[in-house]
Parts: structure tokens; sequence; C-alpha cells
């Protein structure tokens, strides 16, 4: 109740503030979304002494959206659990977060700031994403200047964090607990007519510890690139590249990524194909330089595979991934059904001891259905099984002659609680 109290308090302030200079609009909402999970080789390939796991969790959202011409706000409480992670006596509850927090204000013409806890989200999700697979998905603290052109067509976005600690007289080692200790990023986007195009320049600072002489060391890599898309009727595709250099735990990087993908729609079945490349390093390769490309923010879930495998906590610093994958969807009334097939492979040799692999990874079968019961309700369930090689076995552990498997369900529910118009004065 206490966080509960607090969201009203703040929202309540944010709407006096504007009440005598604009229209405002107040906007309650939730989301409801537990999810039943059966794992046995998700992540990982099981071994036969291994036991499959069955657990629930669930996201709860209580969301408050204010908008004016004066200002804009947006908090988000969030609780995520596991059923039965706490007491059924339990006196408190230590899994409720403000998601987001931020409030955005106009500056001059079509300039605009957004401050504070935020989603950060650009194109397809591949360098910033929300994560909103993962139950707590991600935020980050954050400052971000937009502009908009007056058709809307063009826009463009820098932004930069700064973290810490805590509130400090004299400064401390930062352990990178947020991912980075500071970040800098230009991001501009353009539509024209059929096709869209974005370029991405990133700086990622991380703290070392460092030397004697040296004590706070951070060292910046960038990532440069951008995204085409194209989209005409039933016909969509896209390609991407980018390319990371600077310095990662005080060694040079140098490493890439290309992807493309092409899809035709119609009369509500999907059907495409595409290839991703993410760079990587040898395991017989014993040099300093770091080769491996790493999506950073990204919505790793989205990619890849749905069972995770590969940069979803694990997979950084490796062989790197060559990911070549069909898409299958149809969806009819209340009901889409999504198959998805992955080829896997390393993109650079893998070797066990002084015996050189294969680079084939294993393929993957990605299936799911969605329906919609209500307006603001759906069940969604979903089932994938991995058919690993040896390779992964070297890998990554475990048994490939294990059934690596991973089936969920969930339901997603998303109500109005309520919505406030008022005319200001």
């Amino acid at each position: 109740m206490r966080y509960l109290s607090h969201l009203i308090v703040t929202t309540a302030l944010l709407a006096g503030v504007t009440w005598w200079v604009s229209a405002q609009e107040l906007t309650l909402s939730g989301a409801f979304r537990p999810r039943f999970e059966h794992r046995y080789g998700y992540g990982q390939l099981a071994s036969p002494s291994q036991w499959p796991a069955n657990w629930v969790s669930q996201r709860t959202r209580l969301i408050a959206d204010y908008r004016s011409d004066a200002a804009d706000a947006r908090i988000v409480l969030q609780n995520v659990r596991v059923w039965g992670d706490v007491s059924t006596l339990s006196r408190s509850d230590r899994f409720i977060a403000f998601h987001e927090a931020w409030a955005r204000v106009p500056l001059w013409r079509r300039l605009s700031l957004k401050v504070g806890r935020q989603e950060i989200v650009y194109d397809d999700h591949r360098i910033f994403g929300n994560v909103g697979w993962a139950q707590q998905a991600r935020s980050h603290d954050a400052a971000v200047l937009t502009y908009r052109s007056a058709d809307r067509k063009t826009r463009l976005d820098v932004g930069g964090a700064l973290n810490a600690n805590k509130e400090e007289k004299f400064r401390s080692y930062y352990p990178n607990t947020a991912g980075y200790k500071d970040m800098q990023y230009l991001w501009f986007h353009r539509d024209l007519n059929k096709v869209g195009v974005s370029v991405l320049a990133l700086n990622v600072g991380r703290e070392y510890p460092g030397t004697a002489a040296d004590t706070f060391r951070i060292d910046n890599m960038q990532t440069l690139g951008g995204r085409v898309v194209y989209k005409d009727k039933g016909l969509s595709g896209g390609v991407a590249a980018y390319y990371q250099g600077g310095r990662q735990a005080g060694n040079a990087v140098k490493a890439f990524y290309y992807a493309g993908e092409v899809k035709y729609t119609k009369n509500g079945v999907t059907v495409g194909a595409g290839r991703e490349f993410l760079s990587g390093k040898a395991t017989n390769d014993s040099g300093s330089v770091v080769k491996s490309f790493a999506p950073l923010f990204g919505t790793n879930h989205k990619f890849n595979g749905w069972m995770d495998y590969f940069y979803v906590g694990t997979w950084m610093n490796s062989v790197g991934l060559e990911d070549i994958y069909g898409v299958l969807s149809v969806k009819k009334g209340k009901t889409a059904v999504t198959l998805m097939p992955h080829l896997f492979r390393a993109a650079a040799d893998v070797y066990d001891g002084s015996q050189k692999l294969s680079r084939t990874l294993g393929t993957e079968i990605d299936l799911s259905v969605k329906y919609k019961l209500t307006p603001s309700a759906a069940l969604v369930a979903g089932f994938s099984t991995m058919m690993a090689t040896e390779t992964m076995e070297v890998m990554k552990g475990g048994s490939k002659d294990e059934f690596n498997r991973w089936g969920w369900m969930m339901l997603v529910i998303r109500p109005r609680l309520g919505h406030w118009r008022f005319e200001g004065r």
C-alpha cells in the first residue's frame, strides 16, 4: 500500500503543477501476466541426471499515464514474483519496484526532454529493447532529448546516462550494476515513402578496477551502424549492419553484425526467411582482441530461438553465431499460430582440444499459439525443442541425446482502470 500511495500522490502533484496551464488527461491501467513454464534443456542442454522444472511466475503492473501540453509523465509500479517464493503468512513483499518513472517536457518548437527511469527501444529491438518477455523487463535511468519534424517522418534522439552506487562525497568504484558506468547515443530515423532508414551511434563506458596510478579506469566501446526497412502492401523486409570498436576490459574491440530478412503476407498468412550473423572468436584464438559482437541492451529473446541458448545471460565473448531461420504465421479470427525453425552455426571455429569440430550447433523448432479472449485479454502458449550437435555439447555442456525442450502457457490481461480528462483553466 505504501507504493500505491506514492504513485497516487506523485500523479496528483504532476497534475496539480499543470492544472492552470492546459488540458490534461490521466489514464490508469493494469497489466497481469501469470506464466507457467516447463523447462528441460532451456538455455542449456539437459543431462540425464537432471529433472524437468515446473513453476509459475507473474508480472503485475499498475500504470499511470499523464498527458498535457505542458508535460507528460509515466509511472509503472511493478511486482515480479514466482508463485511460492514468499510465505503465505509473509508480512512484507520485497519484489515491488518502479519499472518506469519519467517525465517529459517540451523545450522549443519540436524539441522535448524525457528524464527518469524509462524503457529505451529502437528499431527491431536488436541493440536497444525493453526485453518484454522477461517478467522484470529492462529500463534505464537516463535523459533523452528528442526532435521530431512537423510531418513526423524524421526523428532524432540524443540520450545519455551516468550511474553510481549511491549519493557520495567521494568517488567509489562502480561495478557496472546497470551494465555500464556511462552511456551516450544518437539515433536518427527517416521515413521515405516505402522505406525507413535508421542510424545509431552508441558509446558505452564500463568501469574496471585500476592500478594505483589509475584507480578508476573506464573503457569505452562504440557501436555504429544502421537499419533499412521496406514495406509495400504484403511484402516487407529489412537489412541491418553494425560495427563495434573501442576497448573492453583493457582489450581492443573489433566485431561486427549483419542481418537480412524478407516476409510476404496475404490473407492472414505470413511466410518469410532471414539470416543473422554475429561475429565471434575461434576457441583456439589466444589473442587479446575482442572479436565477438555484443547485442548490448537488445531484446535477445526475440532473436536466435526462444529457448535462449544465445545472448540471454550467456554466449557473450564466444564463437559468435550464424542463425538461418524461417517464419510461417497464420492469423484467423481470434487465433494466431507462428512456427519458426532455426539452423544455428558458430561464426568462428570451434575446437575440442586439437580437434576441429563442425560449426553446426543445432536446430531449434519454435511454435506459439495466441488466442484473444477479450479486447484486453489473451491466452498464449508455446513449445520449443533443441536438436543439438556434438559442437553444442562442447560449448554448452549437457547431452545432445536428451529431449531438450521448453513449454509455456501465459495469460495476458491489460485492463483499463480509469480515464479522466480535465480542461484546465
